[in-house]
């Protein structure tokens, strides 16, 4: 026997309100403006780790944007890097490389004099003479970024146990203590950090990774050491993450990827709630 349901007045006018309510909340949420805005750069040329992690990040970015409500724009045309294209952006990223065109330099480093921001990773902050990427650049590499030259790195790609060395930012009081990262290759520079008054650094790996890395060479294999991995210029809005290289098959020659940066929850966390410190100038 089938038994009818009635479904009362009182009970449509519930739906009908709770059917009202979502669109109203939907409706409010895709025409709430955009708080800030965020420019790109890249290259994602050469390496692999660094064109996987470029894919990575356009295609992560955009998520977060739509969530927190702000504008994700990205290029590589290096050519952008002016002052009438970067009026229109609260936040400059560097997803790999750096500009090397002297103008393009002159126009960032104003920039950020004038109160601009910017977020870099990985291969942002390489400079090793001779090389591609020459260290010629003293104001980035020397007193925007405080590190100097890439002197080694870890190979194989691994995963490391960060410390939080600041907790006082909106980013890092959140984060763990310690916390294990995604896999990634991490870079050693010829400045020590420590003893630039100008910089704080947010971010070390921790001594419970050693040995941080699997060679084959002996010295690509770290044993002891400080290692800074992220940090501020406390002169700026800027954060730098020595994060951005993924892990990659080259033993077998097929450029899979094995490991991707924004999957592990507390590195993702810290890139957008220091994206968000950057863009919406809570200093």
């Amino acid at each position: 026997m089938t038994i009818p349901f009635k479904v009362g007045k009182t009970t449509i006018q519930v739906i009908a309100f709770c059917l009202i309510s979502c669109w109203f909340t939907l409706a409010r949420a895709q025409n709430e403006p955009s708080k800030f805005k965020v420019i790109a750069f890249y290259t994602a040329k050469n390496d692999q780790a660094h064109i996987s992690f470029v894919h990575e990040a356009n295609s992560w970015f955009p998520t977060m944007a739509a969530k927190y409500h702000f504008t994700y724009d990205s290029t590589k045309n290096w050519n952008n890097l002016n002052a009438e294209f970067l009026s229109h952006y609260q936040v400059v990223l560097f997803l790999d490389t750096r500009p090397d065109d002297p103008a393009q330099r002159a126009a960032f480093q104003k920039y950020m004099d004038s109160g601009g921001a910017w977020m870099g990773f990985h291969f942002s902050a390489f400079a090793l003479t001779p090389s591609a990427y020459p260290q010629n650049w003293d104001w980035y590499h020397n007193i925007f970024l405080g590190s100097g030259s890439y002197v080694s790195n870890t190979w194989r790609p691994t995963s490391a146990i960060l410390r939080v060395e600041d907790r006082k930012l909106p980013f890092t009081k959140h984060l763990s203590q310690t916390f294990k990262s995604a896999p990634n290759e991490w870079y050693r520079w010829s400045n020590d950090l420590r003893k630039n008054p100008d910089i704080k650094i947010l971010l070390s790996i921790d001594s419970a990774s050693f040995p941080l890395g699997t060679g084959p060479k002996p010295n690509e294999i770290w044993h002891s050491g400080y290692y800074p991995v992220v940090w501020t210029n406390k002169n700026y809005k800027m954060i730098y993450l020595n994060m951005g290289h993924n892990d990659i098959d080259y033993e077998n020659k097929t450029n899979k990827e094995l490991s991707y940066t924004f999957d592990n929850t507390q590195e993702s966390g810290l890139i957008i709630n220091a994206l968000l410190w950057l863009g919406e100038g809570k200093h």
